[in-house]
């Protein structure tokens, strides 16, 4: 399923697949006749299951749309909707997608530009979204093709009551080596207690999403300036032995199948002292309803080594594919849905520290938003702001990205190679094996930029 999507993604990035003069010909759109019904796809984490709960008694009430939502885990959900988008299936009228896929659909014109409706809905207050995450969304045209959802840094998450048990004391911007200490010292296997938690699961956009952000911290890159590929340099191997060697020694059980979810549900269980993920996880692990240490974590900035900060910059976003018949009303779902509005209804109806937070500015001035997201409002809003995707680690990049690499055949480069680190966690291959090979593969990407 990787390789298929990304052939189609590289495919059309080469101009092979010659579809973006397309507009829905051929193709019945959201796979519903009613113009009061579309179909919306979208990943499956906290905040896309909030709004499938409160969107028939908020939107659908107001506008008579109905929505039907499809969910699935990330790496279904790049499989699924690149397939359906490259190939103009048209069986939805809006997706969530990433600040990786954005631009490089936008360049193939697989996506309406947003920026027509933003600019004539007065009440929608673009102005008001952050530069960050309107600068990944924007194409080469200076148009916005998808609007965020909520947008997202990555930073470290701990257990404030298992560290003061142990007399330790978290630095505000921890290094990787005191993070390591801390795993050692914390890790109580007997007890069902992991170290850290970290992502295992194979995929570009979950286990090479945290370890990307160490790659570029200890001085490694996939590619230099001019498109050398260094996938097997002694830096990149550091930090991916340093990762691997962290998950498998101090880290959770089933870690190769361990994922963002898995993590969430780790860590808001009580069963790890630590967790490096997005900064977007911090809403529900502070909703008693739905984590069981509430009110007991500690937030930090990413883990450095060379760099001053290291967090990646994500935004899940709202788009709308060429082929939907039904622009109209897929353009009054997404306005509301990454409105201000949408926020109160968050907070009002399942709590504050729920908020799809992390791309408006207003939202850090919201009274109940800043007293329920104290404890890591601030870090979350730093964390986005010092991440550089022009500049993330010690050297320039061919490409945008911090935790990606802003091509198209990185999806299949990635995922690949994080196939093989994920069976190194699980001792059935080793990090040299899987970075000489991924160092293969990169030298025949590098050939297509040369």
């Amino acid at each position: 399923m990787h390789r298929r999507m990304s052939l189609l993604i590289a495919g059309a990035a080469a101009g092979a697949l010659a579809l973006s003069a397309c507009s829905g010909a051929g193709s019945t759109a959201g796979g519903d006749s009613s113009d009061n019904t579309i179909t919306a796809l979208m990943v499956g984490n906290p905040q896309m299951e909030d709004i499938q709960k409160l969107t028939a008694d908020n939107f659908t009430k107001a506008t008579g749309i109905t929505v039907k939502f499809t969910i699935l885990p990330e790496n279904e959900l790049r499989d699924k909707v690149t397939q359906d988008v490259a190939n103009q299936g048209g069986q939805y009228d809006v997706a969530t997608v990433g600040a990786y896929e954005t631009g490089i659909w936008a360049k193939n014109g697989w996506l309406h530009e947003l920026s027509t409706q933003a600019a004539a809905d007065t009440a929608y207050d673009q102005g008001d979204l952050l530069k960050p995450m309107v600068q990944s969304l924007t194409g080469e045209d200076g148009k916005l093709y998808a609007a965020p959802f909520y947008g997202e840094s990555s930073f470290l998450m701990y257990n404030k009551d298992m560290f003061a048990k142990a007399g330790l004391t978290m630095p505000e911007k921890p290094t990787w080596a005191q993070v390591a200490e801390f795993a050692q010292k914390l890790d109580d296997k007997k007890a069902g207690v992991a170290g850290i938690c970290l992502r295992g699961l194979p995929g570009w956009g979950e286990l090479f999403a945290p370890l990307t952000t160490v790659v570029n911290t200890y001085g490694g890159t996939w590619f230099e300036k001019d498109w050398t590929p260094k996938v097997n340099s002694p830096e990149f191997k550091e930090a991916t032995n340093f990762y691997v060697n962290l998950v498998k020694q101090y880290g959770e059980s089933g870690a190769p199948q361990a994922g963002f979810t898995e993590c969430a549900n780790t860590f808001g269980q009580g069963k790890a002292a630590m967790w490096y993920d997005a900064t977007s996880a911090a809403g529900t692990l502070e909703d008693p309803k739905a984590s069981k240490v509430a009110g007991k974590v500690g937030y930090v900035y990413a883990p450095v080594n060379k760099t001053e900060y290291s967090g990646w910059l994500w935004t899940w976003a709202w788009a709308m594919p060429k082929t939907t018949k039904k622009a109209d009303a897929a353009w009054k779902f997404i306005s509301w849905a990454t409105s201000k509005d949408y926020e109160q209804v968050v907070g009002k109806n399942l709590g504050w520290s729920r908020i799809p937070s992390g791309k408006r500015t207003s939202t850090y001035s919201i009274p109940e938003y800043k007293e329920s997201a104290k404890a890591f409002a601030d870090v979350t809003l730093g964390s986005i702001e010092h991440a550089n995707p022009q500049n993330p680690g010690v050297q320039p990049r061919p490409a945008l990205g911090v935790q990606f690499v802003g091509i198209p055949e990185f999806s299949d480069l990635g995922t690949k190679v994080s196939q093989e680190v994920s069976a190194a966690i699980a001792g059935s291959s080793t990090v040299d094996k899987a970075l000489d090979d991924g160092q293969k593969l990169a030298e025949d990407v590098a050939k297509n930029y040369k």
